[in-house]
C-alpha cells in the first residue's frame, strides 16, 4: 500500500495479507490494532508464533499435530483404538472434534490423490496407514474425505488395497454435499454423517 507513511508498518501489512482470507485492508486494520496494544501483548503474540512454528510437532502414528511424539488422541486411553478415521488434513480432525460424535482414532493423509496436480500415493501418508493396518488391532476404517473426484479416488485407492484384509470400510453418509470440504460442514450435519456412516460398497454402487 503505497500510502502508508511508515515502511515497518507497510512491511507488517506485507506480511498479514498473505494470510489465508486477509486482504490488504484487512492486514492494515490489524496491523494498527496491534500498534494500539501494548507492547508485553504483542510480544506474547509474536513469540506465541514462533515457538508454535518452531516446536510443534506430527504425531509418529497418525500425523495430527501435536506437542509431543504422540498426540493427545493417540495417546487417550479413553478412545477407540481399533476404528481409524482417515482425513484429508488437520483442519478436518479439529473439525469432527467439534462435533463431539467420534471417539475413535485418526490419520492424517496430508493431502489427496491429485494426478493433475502430480500428487500421488506415494505423496501422502498412505504407506504409514497400511502398516499402521497390519502392525495393530484395527476393527473399522472410516474414509471421511471430502467428496470431489480426488476424495472418491483416494478412498477408492484405500479401498482396494484394505478390502482384502480388513472386514468393515465405510465412509460418513452424504449427509455431506458433493464437492464440500469438511472444515467448512456445520457440525450438526458432519456429526450425523459420522454417525449414519454406511459400508463402502453401497457408497460405490449409489
Amino acid at each position: 500500500m503505497n500510502n502508508i507513511s511508515s515502511k515497518l508498518l507497510d512491511s507488517a501489512v506485507n506480511e498479514l495479507s498473505k494470510l489465508p482470507g486477509i486482504g490488504k485492508k484487512t492486514a492494515l486494520r490489524l496491523a494498527i490494532h496491534l500498534l494500539r496494544r501494548d507492547e508485553e501483548d504483542v510480544e506474547r503474540l509474536g513469540i506465541s508464533l514462533i515457538k508454535m512454528r518452531n516446536d510443534i510437532q506430527f504425531c509418529r502414528r497418525c500425523h495430527n499435530i501435536s506437542d509431543n511424539e504422540l498426540c493427545e488422541i493417540c495417546n487417550s486411553p479413553k478412545r477407540e483404538h481399533t476404528t481409524i478415521c482417515v482425513v484429508e488434513n488437520i483442519n478436518d480432525v479439529i473439525a469432527i472434534e467439534n462435533t463431539g460424535q467420534y471417539q475413535g482414532a485418526y490419520h492424517v493423509l496430508g493431502g489427496i490423490i491429485a494426478p493433475m496436480e502430480g500428487i500421488g500415493p506415494a505423496d501422502l501418508n498412505i504407506e504409514s496407514l497400511f502398516q499402521r493396518i497390519q502392525d495393530t488391532e484395527i476393527n473399522e476404517v472410516i474414509m471421511a474425505l471430502p467428496t470431489t473426484v480426488e476424495g472418491d479416488t483416494t478412498n477408492f485407492y484405500i479401498y482396494r488395497n484394505l478390502s482384502k484384509t480388513l472386514d468393515k470400510i465405510t465412509t460418513i453418509s452424504r449427509g455431506v454435499s458433493i464437492g464440500d470440504e469438511l472444515e467448512y460442514t456445520d457440525e450438526i450435519t458432519l456429526g450425523r454423517s459420522i454417525l449414519n456412516r454406511l459400508p463402502y460398497e453401497d457408497y460405490m454402487n449409489k
